[in-house]
């Protein structure tokens, strides 16, 4: 029979799905990482001002201020609830000058009320809430407005053909087990479902502690897009390969040629 942990001794109620989902899924400083070589090979200066949209805890925001004194962050997501544990796990941990140069915007990405900045994140796939056409045009026009002159969004993109199917994939860690579930995929209308679960050693386990409803954005269409909102210039960054380690690599690098692998990582930077 299988092990049932106890209610009392259960890792699974005293596990914290911000602190996991931060361990597993998010990298603040390889992302801010390609944000600042990006925006300087690109504008030939250093980005001092960036927005993170859909920021939940604000990790990204974090990593930003805590590089530079001069830097200053804007946090724009619209529940209330994972702001609040971000600004008391993450942002009240740094020091009292970089907490000042980070504000946490409770509101829609698309009307947050942000001064123009030089960078946009929407990091995590996060965009992809906005299943027609129409409404993530509409996000990329709201994204452009809200960059100065020489600003870019950057966004960040998954597929291939493992993406258009149901499928568990699980990477084990320290002390829990990571697990992707795509649950749901409709090829004609492009949208899916998908969970993020969390097992433990001691067998319990945090069943759809995320769920997200997608549509699945392939690259011409979100470069298209972005075109239509009025971004002159679109690059994709495409993950490497490390030949060493068999394993995906931290490089990403711009092309217009991509490999038909099963499931691919890239950036995708929009020029304003």
């Amino acid at each position: 029979m299988p092990r049932i942990p106890s209610v009392r001794r259960a890792q699974a109620l005293r596990a914290d799905p911000h602190k996991l989902y931060q361990d597993a899924v998010q990298c603040p400083q390889a992302e801010i990482d390609f944000v600042e070589r990006t925006f300087k090979k690109l504008r030939r200066r250093q980005a001092m001002t960036l927005r993170e949209d859909f920021c939940g805890t604000a990790l990204n925001c974090c990593e930003w201020v805590r590089r530079g004194s001069r830097r200053t962050a804007f946090g724009v997501d619209r529940d209330g609830d994972v702001l609040a544990w971000g600004r008391r796990h993450n942002v009240n941990r740094l020091p009292p000058a970089a907490r000042r140069r980070l504000r946490l915007v409770e509101a829609d990405v698309l009307a947050s009320g942000v001064r123009r900045v030089d960078v946009v994140l929407a990091l995590n796939f996060s965009y992809w809430v906005f299943k027609r056409r129409d409404q993530l045009r509409g996000y990329f026009k709201s994204a452009r407005a809200g960059l100065v002159r020489d600003g870019i969004l950057v966004m960040d993109a998954y597929g291939g053909y493992d993406a258009l199917r149901v499928l568990r994939e699980r990477t084990p860690r320290k002390n829990y087990t990571y697990v992707w579930h795509q649950a749901a995929y409709n090829p004609v209308t492009g949208e899916m479902t998908c969970h993020i679960d969390f097992v433990f050693p001691d067998g319990s386990r945090l069943p759809r502690a995320y769920t997200y409803h997608w549509r699945l954005w392939t690259l011409p269409e979100l470069r298209e897009l972005l075109a239509e909102a009025g971004f002159r210039r679109s690059t994709v960054y495409w993950q490497q390969w490390d030949e060493k380690t068999q394993k995906p690599a931290d490089e990403f690098l711009p092309t217009e040629n991509g490999e038909a692998d099963a499931c691919w990582l890239a950036y995708v930077v929009a020029e304003k």
